[in-house]
């Protein structure tokens, strides 16, 4: 044996040599890959990288996903019953193998093998292999820091036939999770069956995960090359980290269907806007985001600060404990100082963290930081009922007492900040020269470009000059804010849209293209030609890639039906609709657009019964009356059709479109002209420059021989063509 080692050794030693290499190299990038995608394992990293990798084991990346066994369970499965709310369960153990037996609060019973964990601390979560493909993440969590199961929505009772119950879509490994928690991720989702044959190359968030395939920077390493390329991605500047950190450490939409490693993240990804349904109305996190649509907002992703100026990017640890960390950049005397926090130094208010990055318990008990390291407003929480540092430690004080310290501490004067921009754009009426003021808002480039762009989204464009600030930021430096802008044109006609969306389509950035494709949904290719066409169709396929890389998600098959509804695809629409609300029948929106599209085929059974669901699902909501209104007129039952669009008007006192149609109807053959005219001029005292209410306003005072007020309407709408 000895003699077989050593010739061994001499033999490695041999092929290792330098002049060897230089003898024996090949040019790389025309090498074949041997490994799958190019993906080695973290292992082959080891010799070279050992501080490197030593740091990264045993971190929350390295123990993302594991294989469930003695080792790795945290749990206790020592034979423990439980119940809670409503559910109850059973740990135990069989042979090797850990099991949990559920009693659902419908009373059905059954067991289940735990076959993966799921990350480490401050929970620990627990996977179950289902038919089809797919991995279902328990509902029942271990918190690892008290030692005790629990529910991380406390006190809600959920049904097994709910999309929230742990065997249905929100706790879906392979379309909520996988991604994220394993390298080189292939989710291979099949929208036929709605099944999945996801694979990975490692099973937790390895070296490559962040780095690329590094096969073609072994041979590099192992040639000994001068080449500067060393085929491996190294993130030594803000965009190359977020290109690598965000696209897990975001709220996104997936634009393709697989993660390219070191590509744009936003030709791979669109990050969710700041809307008020994630974030508070200032920007301040609400639901999860995963750190980057918060840390977008701050003046650190403006400066330039990467991930591991505060992180260590293997072990993920912070750099520094306290305020270390923040005086790296930020000057001793002036912020290290009593006069600065005013309160008492080395205590846990002195902290720079506990005024500047409140935070929020996920989960159940994972507490998490908000990124977007703001000043407090608690001025901003008196009107807006939004939360502010001040009142988080100071729980028996107020607003108003937080907004006079602020004013006693630091002035009368607050600097300009984006967050008053996005609370007015939530609110209703706003007048005319807080238009103007977000008109300029959203193309001030010293503002966060996600603002800008959640301005956008929030308002509602139909005034030239609104229209006028719109066109400008097409031509934005962000990519977001182009590609928000290119959504608010969608009002206008077929012909304006394609002009502008044209002029998008071969924009550098995905995201954008996509934009452009979605403003003429339903165009036909054959109306153009040269340039225009070839760049259409390759838009049209990036949104159409777009679509169907989210078609396992709920929403995802809603949008891919109402994507084949603006192309006239009626079948293919109502196959995306029903598996939609077979995912989530709670889904509300789909009820309507899935009567639409039975109607467009003359299914009024269908469309009825649609509606009949929508309106026993939510009660109070006026639109489905309104839609069975539109039906019953379409089979001339036109009393039940009164009838629903006065119950529909009497759920929303705001609800124009009943209001239009009942005098629409009451105006046609001259039915009831003072009924027509009560009917629009409610819907006018609703919404006062609608030109189309007030063009039927004209026809009714023609009806009733008001010439005068008839004319001077058509002369109004004249003058503002």
């Amino acid at each position: 044996m000895k003699p077989y080692f050593l010739f061994f050794f001499i033999v490695l030693t041999i092929s290792c040599s330098k002049e060897n290499k230089k003898s024996n190299y090949t040019e790389i990038t025309k090498t074949n890959t041997q490994y799958v995608d190019g993906y080695v394992g973290d292992k082959a990293c080891v010799d070279c990288h050992q501080t490197e990798v030593e740091l990264w084991q045993g971190s929350h990346h390295d123990l993302a996903m594991q294989i469930a066994n003695e080792t790795t369970v945290l749990g206790d499965f020592n034979n423990i019953n439980t119940t809670i709310d409503g559910v109850e369960y059973f740990f135990f153990k069989k042979d090797n193998d850990f099991i949990v037996r559920i009693i659902e609060i419908d009373n059905s019973e059954k067991e289940y093998k735990i076959d993966y964990t799921f990350g480490v601390t401050p929970l620990q979560q627990y996977l179950v292999d289902f038919d089809k493909g797919k991995k279902q993440v328990l509902r029942v969590t271990w918190d690892v820091i008290d030692k005790k199961w629990y529910h991380q929505y406390k006190g809600d009772k959920i049904a097994p036939h709910d999309w929230l119950h742990w065997t249905k879509g929100a706790q879906n490994w392979n379309t909520m999770c996988a991604e994220c928690h394993s390298t080189n991720l292939k989710k291979n989702y099949s929208i036929e069956d709605d099944s999945f044959d996801t694979s990975y190359s490692s099973i937790n968030v390895n070296c490559e995960s962040c780095h690329g395939p590094a096969e073609k920077h072994l041979k590099w390493a192992e040639n000994e090359t001068e080449d500067k390329d060393t085929y491996i991605l190294t993130g030594r500047n803000q965009k190359e980290q977020l290109n690598a950190c965000a696209t897990c450490h975001a709220r996104r939409v997936k634009l393709t269907e697989n993660y390219t490693p070191g590509e744009n993240f936003e030709d791979q990804y669109m990050v969710q806007n700041i809307t008020d349904n994630f974030y508070h109305g200032d920007g301040q996190i609400d639901e999860e985001d995963y750190v980057l649509g918060s840390f977008m907002q701050s003046k650190m992703y403006a400066e330039g600060v990467k991930c591991n100026d505060c992180h260590n990017a293997h072990s993920l640890k912070l750099k520094f404990e306290g305020n270390k960390l923040c005086l790296q950049c930020h000057v001793p005397a002036n912020y290290e100082t009593e006069q600065h926090y005013f309160h008492e130094q080395n205590t846990e208010a002195s902290l720079c963290i506990n005024c500047h990055m409140t935070g929020k318990d996920y989960m159940g008990n994972d507490f998490r930081r908000d990124h977007s390291f703001r000043i407090p407003r608690p001025d901003q929480s008196e009107k807006f009922d939004t939360p502010n540092a001040c009142i988080n430690c100071h729980k028996d004080k107020t607003n108003q007492w937080a907004a006079k310290a602020i004013i006693e501490n630091y002035g009368e004067k607050r600097a300009a900040h984006f967050s008053d921009a996005l609370l007015l754009s939530t609110q209703e009426n706003i007048n005319s020269a807080q238009r103007e003021e977000l008109n300029n808002f959203i193309n001030d480039l010293k503002y966060p470009e996600i603002a800008r762009a959640t301005v956008i989204e929030n308002l509602v464009y139909k005034q030239q000059e609104d229209y006028a600030s719109l066109v400008v930021a097409l031509n934005d430096s962000s990519a977001i804010v182009r590609y928000n802008a290119l959504l608010k044109f969608r009002n206008l006609t077929p012909q304006e849209r394609v002009s502008i969306a044209l002029k998008h389509m071969n924009d550098t950035i995905k995201l954008v293209r996509i934009g452009a494709a979605q403003l003429v949904i339903g165009l036909d290719e054959n109306t153009l030609t040269g340039l225009d066409k070839s760049n259409f169709l390759t838009a049209r396929n990036e949104l159409e890639t777009m679509l169907f890389s989210n078609a396992d998600f709920s929403n995802g098959r809603m949008q891919l039906g109402d994507y084949y509804l603006q192309n006239n695809n009626i079948g293919k629409a109502i196959e995306n609709y029903e598996m939609a609300l077979y995912k989530d029948n709670l889904l509300l929106p789909v009820y309507s657009n899935l009567a639409t599209a039975y109607s467009m085929v003359n299914n009024f059974e269908k469309a009825s019964k649609t509606i009949d669901t929508w309106i026993e699902l939510d009660p109070e909501n006026g639109r489905p009356h309104y839609l069975k209104g539109l039906l019953n007129f379409e089979n001339n039952n036109n009393e039940l059709a009164i009838n629903e669009l006065l119950i529909a008007i009497k759920l929303d006192s705001k609800d124009t479109r009943s209001m239009y149609n009942l005098a629409t109807y009451y105006y046609q053959d001259q039915r009831d002209l003072s009924a027509a005219e009560k009917y629009i001029g409610d819907a006018l005292n609703v919404d006062n420059n609608n030109p189309d209410f007030e063009y039927l306003l004209a026809l009714i005072y023609q009806g009733q021989g008001k010439t005068s007020q008839a004319n001077t309407i058509i002369e109004k709408l004249k003058a503002n063509q």
